[in-house]
């Protein structure tokens, strides 16, 4: 990601927004899976990066099932999420984010023949233009199965939205500490982030339950 860009000045307004982004993803990453290991979340800029969430499954795996995918989505989703809660506005910041989300979608849908719309068949052609090919007529599919594929790909992302911003309405307050924590420190480790969690997650579980 690069080297640290510490003596870069970054205004109030940006940093409470890279706070909550940051949150997002690493809110979400524990919500989803408490076995994951959030190592390291930072608002210090890196690269063209605002700040960063490094967390790591609980184990390697060969394969990876839908529903985890799905949650992946929901991850990377976290942080556009948690910016337009908190500060009623939206950056572009996320535009990473939303671009492997939706690569992740597509393969889902093209490769994995993971839609129950499009059933499972692969759409991937793997990308391969060979001499005297054009790239224009590249496709083994046609364009109402192209527009099929667009659309679900959009329902999965505006589905998996939906559902990252209701868990992280439900949890507002652990999105809260985490963030606060954050734009005091500017970078906590897996210890920290773990206590700042958990302290506010059961406490905010305890009272929904009695609700």
């Amino acid at each position: 990601m690069g080297a640290e860009k510490r003596s870069k000045i970054i205004g109030e307004k940006e940093r409470k927004l890279t706070a909550y982004h940051e949150a997002g993803h690493a809110v979400m990453a524990k919500i989803l899976d408490d076995t994951t290991s959030i190592h390291q979340v930072s608002i210090i800029p890196r690269g063209r990066a605002g700040g960063y969430t490094m967390y790591l499954p609980s184990e390697d795996k060969t394969y990876i099932s839908k529903n985890e995918i799905l949650d992946r989505i929901m991850i990377l989703l976290g942080g556009r999420v948690a910016e337009a809660l908190v500060m009623d506005d939206i950056s572009s910041g996320a535009s990473g984010d939303i671009q492997h989300a939706t690569h992740i979608a597509r393969q889902m849908v093209v490769r994995y023949g993971m839609s129950s719309r499009m059933g499972p068949i692969s759409y991937d052609d793997g990308g391969e233009v060979f001499l005297g090919r054009d790239y224009g007529h590249s496709k083994e599919y046609s364009e109402k199965i192209a527009a099929e594929i667009d659309e679900e790909i959009r329902d999965i992302i505006n589905g998996q939205y939906t559902k990252t911003e209701q868990l992280l309405k439900e949890n507002m307050p652990v999105l809260e500490a985490v963030a606060q924590k954050l734009l005091k420190s500017e970078t906590i480790d897996e210890d920290e982030f773990n206590e700042c969690f958990h302290a506010v997650y059961n406490k905010n579980k305890e009272e929904n339950i009695d609700e």
